[in-house]
């Protein structure tokens, strides 16, 4: 799964993320529990919003991702913004730099993408080789609750000046996989052009992952409701998880 054909329209669909203000909040997270990062990793960078922002603060920061279609996204939107980043055609499973980061971050549902739990330890294995001892990894999780009950078997609608989307979601509870349908539809001039993407999102439990990363070496340190200094709630959405090295 490469996702090239999502990142043609991912930022028009993801427009009400607010990239500023998240990594806002991860920078306190990183300032409470360690330091602010002097080369930060961004693990599954998509089209680079939290790398820039990071930049923008001043950070050394290296974005990682398997898409290239991502990646060139995100070293537009870079070149935008006028920050130096080092982009990376790699997934957090393969990772492999040049050497050590003092920080890594991994958003918006890179953990959740990867179903299967070998892979995922390896991912946490990779991370943990390059991360520096005693530092910071954050990364967020979706939720059961939101995998059962806001994507579960629904169906979405998305139409944006660029595209017109519709998404629709299967849920298999007893493996806690969603499959998500997306069908995007672009206007030219002999109407519209069709393409297709899909993939899937595995919701893990607390327990699976603090037993994942202690393997590879983290501890976990808290986990808290998404943008918030609280613990979740029954109903929260999207969990961020601190772990330290």
């Amino acid at each position: 799964m490469d996702y090239d054909i999502f990142s043609r329209y991912y930022d028009a669909l993801t427009r009400d993320v607010d990239y500023a203000s998240r990594a806002e909040y991860l920078a306190g997270l990183f300032i409470k529990y360690d330091k602010m990062p002097s080369l930060l990793l961004d693990v599954g960078c998509g089209t680079g919003g939290f790398s820039v922002e990071f930049a923008k603060k001043g950070v050394e920061v290296i974005g990682a991702d398997p898409s290239y279609g991502m990646l060139t996204a995100a070293g537009e939107k870079a070149r935008k913004h006028g920050v130096d980043i080092l982009f990376l055609n790699q997934s957090g499973q393969e990772l492999d730099l040049y050497g050590t980061v003092d920080g890594v971050i991994s958003c918006l549902d890179t953990v959740n993408h990867i179903t299967d739990k070998r892979s995922l330890q390896s991912f946490f294995n990779r991370i943990s080789l390059f991360l520096e001892p005693s530092r910071l990894f954050i990364f967020d999780v979706n939720t059961l609750y939101k995998q059962k009950e806001v994507l579960g078997d629904n169906t979405f609608v998305f139409d944006t000046d660029e595209v017109y989307c519709v998404w629709q979601n299967s849920f298999d509870k007893k493996a806690g996989v969603t499959d998500i349908f997306l069908d995007f539809f672009e206007k030219n001039n002999n109407g519209y052009l069709r393409s297709c993407e899909e993939f899937s999102e595995r919701v893990y439990s607390r327990e699976e992952l603090e037993a994942m990363l202690n393997k590879a070496g983290f501890k976990l340190i808290t986990v808290l409701d998404d943008g918030k200094k609280t613990a979740p709630s029954k109903t929260s959405q999207r969990n961020i998880y601190v772990a330290r090295k």
